[in-house]
Formats: structure tokens, sequence, C-alpha cells
């Protein structure tokens, strides 16, 4: 794996990892995933906003986003830090508002952990622990691998901006 590749696996019928490399520091790639300033800039797909970014970065604080689409479309979700371990770690679990909670399944737990080489490149490690094989295959379905591409471009292009 190389920076800027992205890389989903399916390591067992409920679980989905992502990992993707960035060329910056380990505290800078933290900063980005936990600060709504940063956030807003790069989270989500190409055309859509974050305007709602609440973040209570400690365990058993509460996250709620709500992106909103360039045809106005919203789609909120929200969830509770279990662990903070910056700039390592972090632990939450997730749920979409609903229409999309029952079709993605209720929730889920989602791990990422964030490993700086001797280099400055940053390896992001996500692990999203579904309730059911089904969950895990319609989030699939939702073209999420597609979007994460596209908010990762976009946070490397951010990064580069501040670096």
């Amino acid at each position: 794996m190389t920076a800027g590749d992205t890389v989903l696996r399916l390591p067992s019928d409920v679980e989905i990892v992502v990992m993707r490399q960035f060329r910056a520091p380990v505290a800078l790639v933290f900063a980005t995933w936990t600060q709504p300033e940063h956030l807003r800039r790069w989270f989500g797909r190409d055309g859509w906003s974050l305007p709602v970014c609440e973040i209570d970065l400690r365990p058993g604080g509460a996250w709620r986003y709500v992106h909103l689409g360039p045809d106005g479309m919203e789609l909120g979700l929200s969830g509770e830090y279990l662990e903070v371990d910056p700039p390592h770690r972090l632990v939450s679990t997730e749920r979409f508002d609903e229409p999309y909670f029952e079709a993605m399944g209720g929730g889920t737990v989602n791990t990422i952990t964030f490993d700086e080489d001797d280099g400055g490149i940053t390896t992001m490690t996500l692990r999203v622990l579904y309730a059911s094989k089904e969950a895990r295959d319609g989030a699939l379905q939702t073209g999420m691998e597609e979007g994460m591409a596209e908010g990762f471009r976009r946070l490397d292009a951010h990064l580069a901006g501040l670096a």
C-alpha cells in the first residue's frame, strides 16, 4: 500500500476494514478526524457539506454529524466514544438516523487506529463491526467504498494545505 491508496478488506462476515496512508504526521491526521473545523472541510462525498459536526471527544462523549447533499438530502449519524487515546486510537459506536438505521442493520462499533512510520506517513486503519452479515453487505451496497475514497482524496488535499 502506498499513500493515496484506499484498501478495503472483509476479514469476516460482520466486518469491514479500510486502510489508507496519508503523507502527514499522526498528530495532524488525528486532529483532522476529531476536530469539527477540519472534518467540515473533507468528511463525506464530493458535493456534500457537513453543516452539523458536534464532537465531545472523551470516553462516554457523544458525536453527531449531519451531511447535506447537493439536492438538499440530509443524512444524519451519531454515536458515543468508547475509547479515546490521542493520537493513536478511537473506538466509537455509530448509528444512522431513520430511515437508514434499519437499512444499515442497526449500529456499528468502529475502531480507528493511526500509526506513523519513520518517514512521516500515517496509516489509518478503520475496522467497522456490524451486527450481521446482512448489515455489512447492505452497507457495502450503499456505495460507501466510493464515498470513503472521495472523502479521503479531500482529506489528502486538506492535509497538503496544512503542511
